[in-house]
């Protein structure tokens, strides 16, 4: 990491001090020297987790009690940004596996949180969230996967589509309509068995970026969950969800502003290394005000999301501070990316450099966890509040 960008963390406590200096060297050994060639196979990173969970970075947010650190979510957004700094792919595992372990040690009861987390923490058990359908997107209400009592079971039927983790995963989550007539009174939440008989990976899609992070569409086809695995009360999914979606999207800052801060390190070094007209182009100003420019935005939007952290972190209202900090850090990454990849030149076209891979990488950081318009919605509501 460049120098600068360490002096802008003088503010940080002890603790978050050290997660993020650990969490920086796991990255820089384990995970960012295979990064390249995960992504060309497209190849989940079984070793790099393994890493990661050797020193608790998977399971950062649950209580010791069930073998977490409980590090705080300015912390864990700390070590989400220098995991992504080497793999967005391999950062987009880890925050959906703690955010599934998060999600049942805040709303499991305590025979779920004993049967669950302890694996999920140890990181034998990779979680998933399956939320999003094929038809609905963002659009809550119109998921139409169902949850039909059966006795002492559940069965559920739908399909699950952009599901992280969904082909890989040991424990999920499920969304499902409990009562049609219900409105957002009428989704519970699950915690399901993968393994379980009507589980069906239908397939993994091949995408753009992020290629070691497996996005899959699930089908659940007559899938039976015991009654005991409803996850809080039926009816209370929505709010479930509804009540993560400020921590996803300051996470998904933090996971933009990593991506960003690789590019401009390449940049950088890229600049100085590179001649042009006798001398390094660093000392074209053209170059070096276009690195200054880049160097200040992402500054500026890891600021804002350690900002709306710390808010989340204190128990505060944040809604729109989260929306702000994913807006800005999002679109700032794409743009910081593209701008390296210029500065690259023709080089930044080809695999042999990581521009390229971090310019995939970033794009999808502006649809996930809401999109930017969503976000743009959120923040023009506030206004008018």
């Amino acid at each position: 990491m460049a120098g600068a960008e360490s002096k802008s963390f003088s503010f940080l406590t002890d603790q978050q001090t050290m997660v993020r200096d650990v969490a920086r060297d796991v990255a820089a050994d384990a995970i960012a020297p295979t990064a390249a060639e995960r992504d060309r196979t497209a190849t989940w990173p079984y070793a790099e987790l393994k890493a990661l969970a050797n020193l608790g970075f998977m399971g950062m947010l649950p209580s010791e009690q069930y073998g977490g650190s409980n590090a705080g979510f300015v912390a864990y957004c700390l070590a989400l940004e220098q995991i992504a700094s080497a793999d967005a792919g391999v950062g987009t595992i880890f925050h959906v596996h703690n955010v599934t372990a998060y999600t049942i040690a805040l709303r499991g009861n305590e025979e779920q949180k004993q049967k669950y987390l302890p694996p999920m923490l140890r990181g034998e058990k990779i979680g998933a969230f399956l939320l999003t359908e094929p038809q609905a997107g963002s659009d809550t209400s119109a998921f139409r996967a169902t949850a039909r009592r059966d006795g002492n079971h559940f069965i559920l039927n739908g399909t699950k589509q952009f599901i992280s983790n969904g082909s890989e995963a040991g424990t999920t989550i499920v969304l499902a309509r409990t009562d049609p007539q219900a409105g957002k009174r009428g989704f519970t939440t699950f915690i399901v068995d993968p393994t379980s008989l009507g589980y069906n990976i239908a397939r993994v899609e091949d995408k753009l970026g992020q290629r070691t992070a497996h996005v899959a569409q699930i089908q659940l086809d007559n899938l039976r969950v015991p009654a005991e695995n409803v996850l809080g009360e039926v009816g209370g999914g929505y709010r479930i969800v509804m009540g993560g979606l400020s921590d996803g999207r300051i996470a998904i800052a933090a996971q933009a502003v990593g991506v960003a801060q690789a590019a401009l390190d390449a940049a950088i070094r890229y600049a100085n290394e590179r001649e042009a007209y006798g001398k390094p182009i660093v000392e074209l100003q053209a170059v070096s005000f276009h690195l200054a420019e880049m160097a200040a935005q992402v500054d500026v939007a890891r600021q804002y999301y350690i900002h709306a952290a710390r808010l989340l972190e204190a128990g505060a209202s944040c809604a729109k501070e989260a929306a702000i900090a994913k807006l800005v850090a999002s679109e700032m990454a794409e743009k910081v990316c593209s701008d390296a990849l210029q500065i690259h030149g023709g080089y930044g076209y080809l695999k042999d450099f990581p521009v390229e891979r971090y310019y995939r990488d970033v794009r999808v950081c502006k649809i996930y966890e809401g999109t930017s318009d969503i976000q743009k919605q959120i923040i023009a509501r506030s206004l008018s509040a």
